[in-house]
């Protein structure tokens, strides 16, 4: 899978939940979104090896 975040893109191998991915990654659920064609994705939702997936940190503020 095709992976953008903060303008890099990676290369993943990967097929599993958003939650998954996410623990992969080391990446808390809680700080970011994660995207496919524009459509924010849940953590159950599952992504596929030839998906393209954007993933934004989430800032919140007061």
């Amino acid at each position: 899978m095709s992976i953008e975040r903060s303008g890099a893109q990676r290369a993943l191998r990967f097929s599993g939940t958003v939650a998954g991915l996410l623990d992969k990654l080391g990446l808390s659920p809680e700080e970011v979104l994660v995207t496919r064609d524009g459509a924010v994705l849940t953590e159950a939702d599952r992504v596929s090896a030839k998906d393209r997936i954007r993933i934004l940190s989430v800032i919140s503020g007061g």
